[in-house]
Parts: C-alpha cells; structure tokens; sequence
C-alpha cells in the first residue's frame, strides 16, 4: 500500500484513470475485546453520490466509519481512495487525504468561538505568525454565506443549542473541501425545517462530485436524499441496493434479520387522574406562562421547533433549572421542585436529550451508569446497597432493551450511540417513576430497538405513569402520544388531540 503522503500526492494530482469508485474498502475485520465488530465487510462509494450506511446499533456502521476516518486501525482489510491502495493512520491522515467525518456525537470545544473550531490548526496568521482574528472571522462568514448558516462566528459554541452545533460540525467537514464526506446521524438533533436546509447544502456537494456516506436511522430521510443503500447486521455486510428499489419493510426486514409488525404500538389504556398540573410556570428570558396537565396513563407529547423552548420546559419541571415563577403541582399537591433531587423524590425521571454532555457517565461502566438513578432510594437498606440484587435488575433491564455488549463492566464510552442511550433510558426505568418526561427518546436508535422502547413506553402508561415526550419526529410524537402541546418561541401555541393531530396542523402552530 501507498503511504498517506503518497495519497495526498495522489489527490492532488488527480484520480487514478478507470477508478469508478471514489472509496472502497474489502475484507474489513475489527474485533474489540468480547465482540467481532466486523466481519469481512465490504463498501463501495462513487463520487457524486449519496450513499446510506443502514444497520441496527452496533451493526458496525459507526466502526467502519471511524477505520475509513483514520479513527480506528483495522485487524486486517484493503482500502482505496480514487483507485489507489492506501491505509491511513490517523484522522489527519484522513483528512489530508480528502475525507472528513461529521460524528455522531459532536466533538466540538464549548469554550472556543464557532471560527476557533472550525479552523483550528489551520488558523489564518498575520505577518508576524499570529492568529488573524479578523480573517478567520471572515473566512467563517464566507463558508456560512455558501452554507446558507446563520450563527455568529465569534460566539462560544458551549452557548449554542446542539442543533446549531451541528450545523458548525457540518460547516467544518465542508471546510476541508474533501472527496469524501462522512454523516453519522447528522439530522438526529436538527428539526424538519433545519433538515431540509442540510439536504440542500448536500445535493449541493453531491453536484460538486462529492461522494457522501449517510448513516441514519430515519427512513423517511433515506429515500429523500440517498442514491445506494447499504445495509449491515451484526458486524456483517448484509446486501446494497439502488434506493429507488428499495421498500421500506424491505430495509427493516434485511436490518433487523426479522419482522417488525409495528413502529408505534400504542395501546389504549384507562386515562385516570391528573398526576402532574402545572401552572403559568415561567422561565425568564426563556418561555413564559407554560400550563398544562398530564393524566395517569397519559401520553402528552411536545412538538416545536429547536429553541422553542420544549427542552427548557422539561429541564425546569425536573428542577435543572428552577422556574423564576408558576407551580408545579403533583397529585393535586404543590411541590417545590428546586432540584433534580426533589423531583427524583415526587417520582420523577428525566431522559436528556444530550446523552453525551448531560447523560452519560462515559468513564464508568455500563453498570454503574444504569445505577448512577437508584442509589439513594431503592436499593439502599441501612446505609448499605443491595449489590446482587441491583446488579440482577441492571443486568435484565439491559437485556430488555438489547443493549449490544460483552457485559456490564463494558466501558460506556465504547458503545454505539444507540446503545448508550438505551442504558440511560434502563437508568430511568429501574428508578420504577410515576412521571416519566422523556427528551428526543428514540435519538440515534435503530428501527428495531424505536419499536422496543415505544413499545415499552406504551406498557408504562398502561401502568399508569404519566409519559411527557419531547420528539422532533413528527410521526413519533404522533404515533405515541394521546394528546399534543406545540410550543412556539417559549410559549404553548395549543393543544391536540390525537385524531385530530396532523403535521401540517402541528407545523402551523409550531410555527406561529
């Protein structure tokens, strides 16, 4: 194989005569200690193209991606970029080389501006070898103006929302102008309006002759902008496809190795007494005036566009940030909700939208994340844990929910997205709420475990627990919910009911 200079030489030069791919890969195998992540597996990616990468967590997408990134190293497997052979060693081998890598869960620095982010190490100087602010800042607005992004250069990314910290994710990757471009559940935080915008910056690329890989877990979005369709299971490459002959069933068949009768079991249960009532609650600067009420075996879902203020709304419920005015009142009872704590003690769980920055404990072990809700309350007998016992109900919430791991001593930080938020979503449930309030439950999750979970939801309602769900999905917030609150620039815009509910009625409000 060529070296990664030899490449660069290579791109630079221009592609190799008769190469019709611009990246293929054969023969990739990557074994992590208990688990085969691939199998001999095998992709190919023409220049111009949008080509979808489909599998359920843990399938081996993520694992590909990061070997062609430069992230991981292979156990064995050939690769070629424009028809030369090459192995990169590095991220910026990788990049160098023509190809850069959206990920999954954003790796951008908070306390750096947007411009410091996107260029950092290939910082514009002055003639005296210092940054050039006022360059970079330009180049920033230049590169959004083409991207169509409106966000301020020189702000903190920590400040902005993580919908718009995707976009500068994907304005960096662009940056690069490489060959080939990686998206890794690129739209999971974004709303409809803003995936729309991210698909015309894509077909744009695609005329430029970009070859774009598309790892996502939205059907709907599959057939919209991919042109191939590759599907894997289990860590081995399972079969590729024109999309346009391609069913959606089809896909979830060939994914999931079986069938999937229902995405959104809802299952009509009793409706009983109001659980939780709130009333004019108001965040300064944020929403104001917020009521509503959630019944025992209710299902109220939340629909709004990003930075409409849902999440706010249910951070400040839960008492992440207490309310500057309002009440919160449980079982007919006013409570004081000023922490997390004291709502964990009414009843309460709360599933966070950014399993990353406010979720995961990604150091510990997948134990001792599904733990980290029920030290204080359950399991605790005199000062002592119950150890056998909680580890026994750990381990059967995880098995539930088909957390893909060799066991729970598995470092969090090594699972798939997907299958870190299932142990967040397994912490909820071991803590047995009587309200549960579930922030974009299904992001970066696999068809096969969404139908798990909503399925699982459903049977907690017919428990009685009042659900709260935050969903920028519209056919999920309307396939789960009994009622739904639209929400517009921090205030509550209206309500519907579930045979009433459309998405052009929900967009109307959301957007009014």
């Amino acid at each position: 194989m060529v070296s990664p200079s030899t490449m660069k030489i290579v791109r630079e030069s221009g592609a190799v005569p008769g190469s019709e791919f611009v990246l293929e890969v054969a023969e990739v195998r990557k074994e992590f200690p208990g688990v085969v992540a691939l199998d001999n597996v095998k992709f190919q990616l023409r220049a111009g193209t949008v080509h979808a990468l489909m599998g359920e967590n843990g399938a081996g997408k993520s694992t590909l991606m990061k070997i062609i990134a430069g992230i991981y190293t292979p156990d064995k497997g050939t690769f070629k970029l424009r028809g030369v052979d090459v192995r990169l060693k590095s991220p910026l081998d990788a990049l160098e080389n023509g190809i850069a890598m959206i990920h999954q869960e954003l790796n951008l620095m908070g306390p750096m501006t947007v411009s410091e982010n996107i260029w950092i190490r290939r910082e514009p100087k002055n003639r005296f070898g210092f940054i050039d602010h006022l360059e970079m800042r330009r180049k920033t607005e230049e590169l959004f103006k083409r991207l169509n992004i409106e966000i301020d250069p020189v702000v903190e990314v920590g400040t902005l929302s993580v919908a718009n910290r995707q976009m500068v994710e994907i304005a960096k990757a662009v940056s690069f102008n490489s060959d080939v471009l990686i998206m890794d559940e690129p739209t999971s935080a974004l709303t409809e309006r803003e995936v729309t915008h991210l698909f015309q910056i894509i077909r744009a690329l695609k005329a430029e002759g970009k070859g774009i890989i598309y790892i996502t877990h939205k059907m709907n979005e599959l057939f919209d902008i991919a042109d191939e369709v590759s599907i894997f299971r289990d860590g081995k490459y399972i079969a590729t496809k024109n999309s346009k002959d391609l069913t959606r069933d089809e896909i979830i068949r060939m994914m999931v190795g079986r069938e999937i009768t229902q995405l959104f079991p809802k299952e009509t249960v009793p409706i009983g007494n109001v659980k939780l009532s709130v009333k004019g609650l108001t965040l300064n600067g944020i929403f104001k005036d917020v009521s509503f009420d959630v019944r025992e075996g209710e299902i109220l879902g939340i629909a709004g566009l990003v930075g409409s203020g849902r999440s706010n709304i249910a951070e400040t419920i839960f008492g992440v940030t207490p309310a500057s005015s309002g009440a919160i009142e449980i079982d007919g009872k006013r409570v004081n909700i000023k922490s997390p704590a004291v709502a964990m003690h009414n009843g309460m769980a709360f599933l966070t939208e950014d399993r990353k920055e406010t979720g995961c404990f990604l150091l510990l072990d997948i134990q001792d994340n599904t733990q980290m809700a029920v030290l204080q309350n359950r399991y605790v007998n005199y000062g002592f844990v119950e150890q056998t016992q909680l580890a026994k109900d750990s381990e059967v919430m995880a098995q539930a929910l088909r957390v893909r791991t060799p066991d729970m001593q598995e470092p969090i930080i090594n699972l798939s997205g997907g299958n870190q938020q299932k142990v967040l979503i397994a912490r909820w449930l071991l803590t047995k709420p009587r309200i549960l309030i579930l922030d974009e439950p299904t992001r970066g999750i696999d068809v096969g475990a969404k139908a798990e979970i909503h399925k699982l939801v459903s049977q907690l309602a017919g428990q009685g627990v009042a659900v709260i769900m935050i969903s920028s999905e519209m056919p999920e917030v309307m396939g789960m919910s009994d009622r739904i609150m639209v929400v517009h620039e921090g205030r509550v815009t209206g309500f519907l009911d579930r045979s009433e509910a459309t998405q052009v009625k929900i967009m109307e409000m959301a957007s009014h």
